[in-house]
């Protein structure tokens, strides 16, 4: 079953227009990234943790938003740390996590269908040649579709643990990438069925 990450609410950043969210959030982004000064990263850490504040979300939906990507960080954390010294390290570490809580604040306030709308509206103007309903199809599909692919790991992880096979990575990985091939050919094949490929 195709899923996405948004939770339901009335808050203002719920309310706020898709295209405002994803500006704020590009203008954050690169923020953390042209300034590289502890300040402006605990600036944004109070924003971030503000706006979870404000959208009514748990800090369970801010560990939901880092934990896919823990092991990554947890490298980057190493090399940095063999590179430049545990305060690099921590500082490298804690600026992705912001920017993952950020881009996952987007997503937790607002419906895929408002950013497909919001996407079939700025490619109003886009020259007749555009495929605008295919991108807008695309995005659509990888939106629902990243969200999905979590839940099998989620899915999976938890079944090969009660079997205590939780550290055997391809007990882990095989049934994931099958099952995600599979929900990959039964949306190409409803996609074939209502001919939207054309």
């Amino acid at each position: 079953m195709l899923t996405e990450l948004y939770v339901v609410g009335q808050s203002p950043l719920h309310l706020a227009p898709p295209a405002l969210k994803l500006g704020l959030l590009f203008v954050y982004c690169t923020l953390l990234f042209v300034i590289p000064h502890p300040g402006v990263l605990a600036v944004g850490a109070v924003l971030v943790a503000l706006g979870y504040g404000l959208a009514g979300l748990k800090t369970s939906h801010a560990v939901m938003a880092v934990r896919p990507a823990f092991y990554v960080l947890v490298i980057i954390f190493a090399v940095q740390l063999w590179l430049e010294g545990p305060g690099m390290a921590a500082y490298i570490v804690a600026r992705f996590a912001c920017l993952l809580m950020a881009a996952s604040l987007v997503t937790f306030t607002t419906k895929a269908s408002e950013f497909i709308d919001g996407i079939l509206a700025a490619l109003t103007y886009a020259p007749a040649w555009v495929p605008k309903a295919k991108i807008a199809l695309a995005m659509s599909l990888v939106w629902r579709f990243i969200p999905m692919v979590r839940g099998i790991f989620d899915e999976v992880r938890e079944a090969q643990s009660a079997r205590g096979l939780g550290r055997n990575m391809t007990a882990l990985f095989v049934p994931i990438i099958v099952r995600t091939l599979k929900s990959a050919d039964e949306i190409s094949e409803a996609i074939h069925a209502r001919s939207l490929e054309d």
